[in-house]
């Protein structure tokens, strides 16, 4: 199948063409009728040919009149721009709605809120990071990568390294949420995320120092070049301004959205391309940096990388239609919103599955003499084992997996050894405690 050019779209020539457009200037706006950002080689497929042209330099007219301007530029000193039309007024309510408040905004009711909350201090940031690495191109398997993490064993190969990470830069970047955008902190997170990978000769927390990157459309064809290195310090420099700068629209002050003030961050890391390689993962790791630093706390439980991994085409197109239409970054900030907000809804899926495996077994050991002498982590790793007889646990993996001390941990686990529903045994030195095959069925007759 023949892959969809993206063409140059044309000039709107003002005032010449305006006697052109004016016959389609009330028929005709910034989106389509069903709300979509149409590119030129969109748009043209979907009215009359004869005017094509024409209804293009329409739109484009009514996009003009809403255009923000940003102080970022492209290296032929072009502004980056976008406009907020209807439609996505429309997606940031709802993002804002989601992701501005707390557990309870992604559940179905109320009394599911705090449960699901547990659920959130468990593994979603490594589900991300595992992600990420894969859309890199790292081949481990998922169960593999994230029992790797929760043990915290050392990666046997460089797939397994760019995963732990991912994981380590996610870290990162909450835990520096409060500084400000530097160059130094853009490199610590390249220094994080390419620590130990050799691909494409990188030198972690390194800028590229020659200018043989570039990005292919899929044919071969180079789709975007970089600009040069050599101004690498200088424009990485303003990025930074610009995600310094107060854009609260209080003061005086201009206005841009935290959502898209992100996006546009996530999309200037990939256009700058500063280092040979992990460029993405630097960009998606600013993204989430400044969402934290925005205080949208629940992007740290989304995973956007797995939906980029679903759409690489569409990925790559939001970026072509922005810079083969005088750097209108509004393609992309639709693209990425649409991603956000499934992000939420496979957040939602997620913990309403792990709500409903967690009742149906806290059903179950309520009716025992155990259920009331069991908090939740030790109820949801009984789910676990029930889920997966034979399973292994140790004390680091509970530590970690529940974001809590390895004292508490062993503790938890003792006492389900104690209580007979947990196999304990040594690998080593070290004590673990293994899922019976036999666990379910001893749980519903209420006897060990």
């Amino acid at each position: 199948m023949a892959k969809p050019r993206v063409e140059k779209a044309p000039k709107l020539k003002f005032p010449e063409d305006f006697e052109l457009i004016t016959p389609f200037l009330n028929e005709y706006d910034v989106t389509d009728n069903e709300g979509k950002y149409l590119h030129w080689s969109q748009l043209k497929w979907r009215v009359p040919k004869a005017d094509a042209e024409n209804i293009w330099k329409t739109v484009k007219f009514k996009r003009m009149s809403q255009y923000k301007a940003l102080p970022i530029k492209s290296e032929d000193n072009e502004p980056f721009l976008y406009c907020t039309p209807h439609s996505m007024e429309a997606l940031l309510y709802q993002l804002v709605k989601i992701a501005g408040g707390n557990v309870g905004a992604i559940s179905d009711s109320a009394a599911s809120d705090n449960l699901q909350s547990k659920f959130l201090v468990s593994s979603l940031i490594m589900e991300e990071a595992i992600t990420s690495a894969q859309l890199e191109g790292a081949s481990t398997a998922r169960e593999v990568a994230k029992k790797m993490l929760e043990d915290e064993r050392e990666p046997i190969d460089e797939d397994e390294r760019m995963i732990l990470n991912n994981y380590l830069l996610l870290r990162f970047a909450e835990q520096n949420k409060k500084e400000k955008l530097t160059l130094d902190l853009i490199l610590e997170f390249h220094r994080i995320a390419t620590k130990g990978t050799t691909e494409n000769n990188v030198i972690p927390g390194e800028f590229r120092e020659a200018n043989n990157i570039y990005i292919e459309d899929g044919d071969g064809n180079i789709a975007h070049q970089p600009p040069h290195f050599n101004l690498i310090d200088e424009r990485l420099k303003k990025l930074g301004d610009f995600a310094n700068e107060d854009h609260t629209g209080l003061n005086g002050c201009d206005f841009v959205h935290p959502i898209i003030k992100a996006i546009i961050l996530h999309f200037m890391m990939g256009y700058e391309h500063p280092f040979r390689d992990g460029n993405g993962r630097v960009a998606r790791a600013l993204f989430y940096w400044f969402m934290l630093k925005s205080e949208y706390t629940l992007f740290k439980f989304v995973s956007i990388s797995k939906l980029l991994k679903e759409k690489p085409k569409e990925y790559g197109m939001s970026y072509m239609y922005t810079e083969k239409d005088s750097n209108d970054l509004t393609y992309f900030i639709y693209f990425q919103l649409d991603i956000i907000l499934h992000a939420f809804d496979e957040l939602k899926s997620y913990l309403g599955n792990k709500t409903n495996e967690f009742k149906k077994i806290a059903e179950i050991l309520e009716k025992t003499t155990w259920g009331s002498k069991l908090n939740f982590i030790q109820k949801d790793l009984i789910k676990k084992a029930v889920k997966e007889p034979g399973r292994i646990f140790s004390a680091k993996e509970v530590s970690n997996s529940y974001t809590i001390s390895a004292n508490t941990a062993r503790a938890y686990l003792a006492k389900l050894a104690e209580l007979k529903l947990f196999l304990t045994t040594k690998d080593g030195k070290t004590l673990i405690y293994i899922a019976p095959s036999d666990l379910l069925s001893k749980l519903n007759s209420g006897k060990v």
